[in-house]
């Protein structure tokens, strides 16, 4: 479970650095095609990050065996 947490701290770094990346662009007039495209890979990183971490509560109700709250998460993935 700590090297899924880990995992998921560093992709959020990640994320946070694209992010970073994009204001930089923005505030230097950079083409809005590029800016779009990196707002896109960051947002599409972030959803990546936001499934791993429903995946990770998916397995935890799985061992716990509470079959509520993994009907819940399973729902949210699924969306």
């Amino acid at each position: 479970m700590a090297d899924t947490k880990d995992s998921q701290v560093a992709q959020l770094r990640r994320v946070s650095g694209q992010l970073l990346g994009v204001i930089k662009m923005f505030e230097g007039d950079r083409d809005c095609l590029e800016i779009v495209h990196q707002i896109v890979a960051a947002r599409n990183s972030l959803s990546r990050v936001a499934r791993d971490v429903l995946t990770s509560e998916a397995c935890s109700c799985v061992t716990k065996k509470d079959t509520t709250r993994l009907d819940a998460t399973l729902k949210e993935l699924l969306k």
